[in-house]
Parts: structure tokens; sequence; C-alpha cells
């Protein structure tokens, strides 16, 4: 439908389009919530996570977290897997217990970032840095691609890294690196 055909439709005149289209956006950007107590959350035999709200079965949905760093458990949305969204999640704590945990798990499959504890090595080749850790899930190696698009600051001493097959890692304080590796993660951000 055209613009034309909805003002139409719709028997908008020129003289309050304006109001109309203000409407309009108003009701496009307005968040909707998930209410706790008519949502259910299950697992399909596949293993996806699922949803019944509001008299719809959404047979396979995504998870995301507007804030993942700063507020984990609030603002996540939740989409269809057309990645039309549903509505957000305002406070995950607000779930009961079974239902949080359905979307707990979801969301650590989703947001698995092992910490860096001990860095070996880092090597630069041709625009490419070569990580040699030791994190939280036990050893790593893994090449990240250029560097300042791929090393986020998260607050100021946080950092979030994401090697060149999309897999995080993070560093909660970089003062507590050895003043080498801090030099060298200094000069590739």
């Amino acid at each position: 439908m055209t613009n034309l055909e909805y003002l139409e439709k719709n028997e908008i005149s020129p003289e309050n389009t304006e109001n109309a289209v203000d409407e309009g956006l108003q009701e496009y950007t307005r968040l909707k919530y998930i209410d706790p107590n008519k949502a259910v959350f299950s697992k399909s035999p596949g293993g996806f996570l699922t949803l019944k709200y509001e008299d719809k079965e959404y047979k396979r949905i995504n998870i995301h977290r507007a804030f993942p760093f700063t507020r984990p458990n609030q603002y996540i949305s939740v989409s269809d897997s057309k990645m039309n969204e549903i509505g957000f999640i305002l406070d995950l704590n607000e779930f009961p217990e079974e239902q949080r945990n359905l979307v707990e798990e979801e969301l650590s499959v989703r947001y698995f970032t092992p910490e860096i504890i001990k860095i070996n090595s880092i090597k630069e080749e041709f625009g490419y840095y070569y990580w040699d850790v030791v994190t939280t899930a036990g050893p790593r190696k893994f090449t990240v691609q250029g560097g300042h698009s791929n090393m986020k600051t998260i607050e100021e001493i946080r950092l979030l890294i994401i090697d060149v097959d999309g897999n995080r890692y993070k560093i909660n304080d970089v003062t507590k690196l050895d003043s080498k590796h801090l030099k060298t993660i200094g000069a590739i951000i």
C-alpha cells in the first residue's frame, strides 16, 4: 500500500497528515512489555525456546539483551522467528522461577562470553591479532581481525573482544593486566 492509498483509506486529509504521521510513529515506537503473569515459556522438542502469550503461540523465539553488561536481566527483547518484536521483558526477576530459568538458559547460550584471566601472547600479522589466552572456559587461541572495530570498551575498564568466528571474550578489568599486554591492547584500540 502506498502512502497515498494509506491516507485515503484512513480518510486523512493533507491538513491533518502531520498528526496522523505523529500518531503512527508513536504507535510504532511504543514499547510493548510482556506481562510475567500471562507469558508461558517452554522448550520445543527440538530444543527451541517457545512462548504462549496473549492467545498466540510462538513456536520459536529469539531473545536479546538491550543492555547486556549494565542490565543483563532487564529490557530483554523477545521476537518471533522472523525477528518481529513480540515485546520486552522489563525485569526477568519478576517471572516465576521455572520461566526465568528457561530464559536465562537461552541467554547464557546466546551470550556465552568467557572471561580472559591470563594473556599468554598477542601477535599481530597482516592486520590480524592472534591471541593465546586462558579463560574461565579453559585455554583458547583465537584470531581478531583489525582491532578497534572488534574490541569494544565497556565502561572504563571492561573490554569485549569479538573474534573472526563471532565468539566473544571479555576482560573485566584491563587495569589488572601486565603492562606489556595492556600497552599492546591500548595500541590496538
